[in-house]
């Protein structure tokens, strides 16, 4: 099964609908040591930076030991953020798997960016097979990530920056799959499948 994690940054009922469209079984782990056994982690939230300060050192080992074992992690929207070095929004460190600080989107836009926007793809993915270039996905956010080596798709308000990351099996969307109708639910069984064929 798939772990959901809830630190408690934002309702997860919406994702849990979008995997179950996905044909996925998740879980919420109520302890760290429960993600030994899973097939894939997810990292969602929304809102504040500071809200990923319950992810301690006991997660963050957990996680990186997941890692280790070749486990999937996907970020959605807050928990793509934290897989990044950290974000101006708050003096908290993000978990560092992806190198690059967040900021705040330009005044010179309306913030928070809420609504559909286009992706841009920069490199082939995994994470985005079969999802069109130009694509729309659905955002809600104040605070984004730099476009780097680990982008694999973009987009702009204000400023241009990172739409979706991938890594090896380290994975994170600035978007809400979970509302983005169906090419939304097609990166999501992407990652459904990505654990699936890492637990054979």
């Amino acid at each position: 099964m798939i772990a959901l994690i809830d630190y408690r940054a934002g309702n997860l009922t919406s994702v849990r609908k979008g995997f179950a469209a996905a044909g996925a079984q998740v879980f919420t782990p109520a302890a760290a040591s429960e993600l030994r056994d899973c097939a894939g982690i997810v990292v969602p939230g929304v809102g504040h930076f500071g809200a990923t300060g319950y992810l301690d050192d006991g997660w963050r080992r957990e996680i990186k030991d997941a890692i280790g074992r070749g486990t999937p992690v996907l970020g959605i929207c807050l928990g793509l953020q934290w897989l990044f070095d950290g974000s101006e929004e708050a003096p908290l460190p993000g978990y560092g798997a992806l190198s690059g600080w967040c900021t705040r989107l330009p005044s010179s836009v309306k913030v928070p960016h809420v609504g559909w926007n286009t992706l841009e793809a920069t490199r082939p993915s995994r994470l985005l097979e079969g999802v069109a270039d130009g694509t729309q996905m659905y955002f809600t956010h104040s605070f984004a990530a730099p476009v780097t080596a680990d982008c694999v798709a973009a987009t702009t308000h204000g400023a241009r920056f990172a739409a979706a990351v991938e890594r090896g099996t380290i994975w994170g969307v600035q978007f809400h799959p979970e509302k983005s109708a169906a090419a939304g639910i097609r990166i999501l069984t992407n990652f459904t499948r990505a654990c699936a064929d890492g637990r054979k």
